[in-house]
């Protein structure tokens, strides 16, 4: 089984969107609006970053977890025991960010907002009724205004060869929040987990876009959309001496929204954060 990429601009392209949401929990844009030279120049900018000293200057901040996560603080996934070999940071508008890095990641902040926002309406149109129902709101209201949104800048360092034996650069796990969108990285290594338990490469080519579902939406949806298990797998041969960057951008209900009948997204998140101990 292979995740075909869907036509942003064709006829078509709301149902067949979300049929592979429905079906495995991942979507595939091609000819999105979101333009290959921003994300490039980000990478390149951000590249930059994660090289230097400067980015110690950010360490993130325990309350509001913006800012510079290094290796030795990096998420272990849930069931994991081998932290995952990355750093990262996070970007909200209102948080701490280097000025000049700025004025690319708040553009693509926007822009891939906007584009998640209306990704998340054709679910929401999509949805059947019987299903649709158990919305405590519509999914649209739940992201409006909403400042919990996060752009994380994802570095995967080169591997040296003595790393931690059973790390992986993102040990398989699922994602907290209602919709996750990802520009395809610089490096392949994503993959996801079919319903028959076996990997599936998600396509790379540079310029198409990667939606998964989250928890979050998937806790909403009663199981209809599933929050599906993927990694990003270490590379062979040479590719192990390069750098993967990714950017992923975590779609993020209000804290009060009401998902289910045991959790609204502020109690979710907390629980989901003390899992991963990085609170």
């Amino acid at each position: 089984m292979k995740l075909e990429a869907v036509d942003y601009t064709s006829a078509t392209a709301q149902e067949d969107f979300v049929k592979s949401l429905h079906d495995t929990g991942f979507g595939v844009l091609k000819n999105h609006p979101i333009q290959k030279s921003l994300v490039s120049a980000i990478y390149q900018e951000w590249q930059g970053f994660f090289d230097s000293e400067e980015k110690y200057d950010y360490r993130y901040n325990k309350g509001t977890q913006d800012g510079y996560f290094p290796p030795d603080v990096s998420e272990t996934a849930k069931g994991h025991t081998k932290k995952d070999i990355k750093e990262y940071f996070h970007y909200y508008p209102w948080g701490q960010c280097p000025e000049d890095k700025k004025a690319l990641l708040a553009q693509y902040y926007s822009e891939a907002n906007s584009l998640a926002a209306e990704l998340l309406a054709w679910v929401e149109k999509h949805t059947p009724a019987d299903i649709a129902q158990h919305y405590s709101q519509s999914l649209s209201s739940m992201v409006d205004h909403s400042d919990q949104t996060l752009l994380r800048v994802l570095h995967y360092p080169p591997l040296k060869g003595d790393e931690e034996l059973g790390a992986i650069r993102a040990g398989a796990h699922e994602d907290i929040n209602l919709l996750t969108v990802l520009p395809s990285a610089n490096e392949p290594g994503l993959q996801v987990k079919a319903k028959d338990g076996s990997w599936m490469d998600v396509p790379c080519d540079f310029g198409t876009l990667v939606v998964n579902i989250g928890d979050m939406l998937q806790e909403a949806s009663g199981g209809y959309f599933p929050s599906t298990s993927h990694r990003v797998i270490n590379p062979e041969g040479a590719d192990k001496t390069k750098s993967r960057i990714s950017l992923p951008l975590f779609l993020h209900p209000k804290p009060e929204v009401v998902l289910s009948e045991r959790h609204t997204a502020k109690t979710y998140l907390h629980e989901r954060l003390v899992e991963l101990g990085v609170i």
